[in-house]
């Protein structure tokens, strides 16, 4: 139910904006992108009271388990508390890959080609939001890729699960001067991080 309800936006109302990556043949990751912010916000209204009906009506018809409880307390507790401030209506994507899928060339081709597809619609600045850690993906790897991060909130649900502190950080590009990602100093330690995205 909730990954349909984080996707079926991207999949029924954008998927222009939807990119995949294969590998040998197989799909092993995506990017699922929006340029239609007020379009999605308006979607999202009504599937966030979709999804509330539905999870409610579950709860009583086939009891969840203990961690889908514990994920619904967070959802209706502490999610809408949890997300750090975003530009308004400013196109933005989320990537996600599989570990073998995940290397510096197959991040940058998806990355790359959605920032190409928002530039060539006239779009001059994206962002993204991602997880990150204290001691992994800082503002100096964005910077480098020309991100900017704007704000960052501990996503309290890894807390069990993660000694560290888990933050989901806003990043923003400018594509005012063209979508590519260049990479000034690029070390290994940057590499490994820029591998190891989702958005």
């Amino acid at each position: 139910m909730f990954a349909d309800y984080l996707s079926n936006y991207y999949t029924r109302c954008e998927p222009d904006a939807l990119l995949v990556c294969e590998l040998r043949g197989a799909v092993r990751g995506y990017l699922t992108g929006c340029r239609r912010p007020l379009v999605r916000q308006a979607y999202q209204a009504i599937a966030n009271a979709a999804v509330a009906a539905k999870a409610l009506s579950r709860s009583y018809s086939r009891p969840y388990g203990y961690s889908s409880r514990a994920f619904l307390r967070w959802v209706l507790l502490k999610a809408w508390r949890e997300v750090p401030a975003a530009p308004r209506n400013t196109p933005h994507f989320h990537i996600n890959l599989l570990p073998e899928a995940r290397s510096v060339r197959s991040t940058r081709a998806l990355i790359e080609a959605f920032l190409t597809f928002l530039h060539d619609h006239g779009h001059r600045s994206v962002y993204g939001q991602m997880v990150t850690y204290a001691t992994r993906r800082s503002e100096d790897l964005f910077s480098r890729y020309g991100f900017r991060v704007i704000d960052r909130v501990e996503v309290t649900k890894y807390r069990a699960l993660y000694a560290g502190r888990v933050l989901l950080s806003t990043v923003v590009k400018d594509l005012s001067a063209g979508p590519a990602l260049v990479a000034v100093g690029r070390s290994s330690l940057n590499r490994r991080a820029l591998e190891s995205c989702p958005l």
